[in-house]
């Protein structure tokens, strides 16, 4: 996995400096929880970024989505150089209840904050931000805990397991110690849960989110760690799930969304078992769902909801009904692959808290 991110790293880098420097505005996912029983939330876009010289990722991060589900939702498209319409998967099934705190769903690769609307209040909205999540061999813990520390310019003393299992693989020592700044891989910004050693936190490889990276933490883009550091109270609730396969009403319009299992964790059903057992969850009468969606649901992840009814169009003439919308925002530039926030026009700044 170090070598793939090394490569990924450096081709985006050859990338990012060949193009024209500057930064495309983000678009945090921020949506009103639905209140007539749906349990999805967002929209798919499909863009063009065909006159510029953004790469997936940069489109991925201008859209607060990850590497993985920008890949997945783009099969046989370029990550490099991305020609014609890309599909934006920034419509999201929400994780099973109770909706408090932070939820992170680990296979689906994505966190969940629900803010408190008030003492004795329901949440009546949602924000959520794509995350990256453990390598093999360190799994985050399931279950659940609470955010127990806030940290702004974090140090990072380099655990010896971390420095022995680099410089197995990759030949090269880390240093035992990071100081804070933009090139620490905590980031500027972290959140301690009760985990042990387990953290939300920024990241100096922004590029990497979606992926997984981490040995156990749960990576954010540097800007949305900007953005839900100052909400997040010591003591937030967070529980953390392991789902990858989803099913959700959109008004109406049952719909499924399947991720990479991770294989660590306790059930290790593949699959097409995961999606069977998200679906017997679900009081729909088995002529309502399109069997041969579902087959293909559990045989390839899809981050985008498909419809499970016969009578609805399939995924991929839904898409085609989509507009495809001019895409002509700047790629990131190189000097933002690291913890740093994105440069932004004025108008749309963000500052660290």
């Amino acid at each position: 996995m170090h070598r793939f991110l090394n490569t990924l790293f450096a081709r985006l880098a050859l990338g990012l400096a060949l193009a024209a420097t500057g930064a495309a505005p983000v678009a945090a996912a921020t949506f009103a929880l639905p209140t007539d029983g749906s349990t999805v939330v967002g929209q798919v876009r499909i863009v063009d970024p065909s006159s510029t010289a953004n790469t997936l990722p940069d489109i991925a991060r201008r859209y607060d989505v990850g590497y993985e589900e920008i890949v997945r939702a783009n099969p046989g498209v370029s990550v490099w150089t991305p020609r014609g319409p890309v599909v934006v998967p920034g419509q999201f099934i929400l994780p099973p209840k109770p909706w408090q705190g932070i939820v992170l769903n680990i296979p689906q690769r994505r966190l969940y904050y629900f803010p408190e609307a008030g003492k004795g209040q329901p949440p009546k909205e949602v924000i959520t931000y794509p995350i990256s999540i453990a390598r093999e061999g360190w799994s985050t813990p399931l279950g659940a805990t609470r955010i127990t520390g806030k940290y702004k310019d974090p140090a990072w003393f380099v655990p010896k397991s971390i420095r022995e299992e680099h410089l197995r693989e990759e030949g090269v020592e880390l240093p035992e110690y990071f100081p804070p700044g933009p090139d620490n891989p905590m980031g500027m910004l972290a959140m301690r849960t009760g985990f042990p050693g387990i953290f939300i936190h920024a990241t100096n490889r922004p590029w990497g989110v979606g992926l997984r990276t981490s040995h156990g933490c749960l990576h954010l883009y540097p800007e949305d760690a900007a953005q839900i550091f100052p909400r997040l109270k010591v003591g937030t609730p967070v529980r953390v799930i392991d789902e990858p396969a989803l099913v959700g009403n959109d008004r109406g319009r049952w719909v499924m969304a399947t991720f990479e299992p991770v294989g660590e964790y306790p059930d290790k059903s593949p699959l097409s078992v995961r999606t069977s057992q998200a679906l017997a969850a679900v009081p729909l009468p088995a002529d309502a769902i399109d069997q041969a969606r579902v087959k293909r649901l559990g045989e390839t992840p899809q981050p985008v909801p498909v419809a499970l009814s016969p009578s609805e169009p399939d995924l991929t003439a839904w898409l085609r009904t989509l507009p495809v919308e001019r895409y002509d925002f700047e790629p990131y530039g190189i000097d933002a692959n690291n913890a740093l926030l994105p440069r932004l026009p004025a108008s749309e700044d963000i500052e660290l808290p």
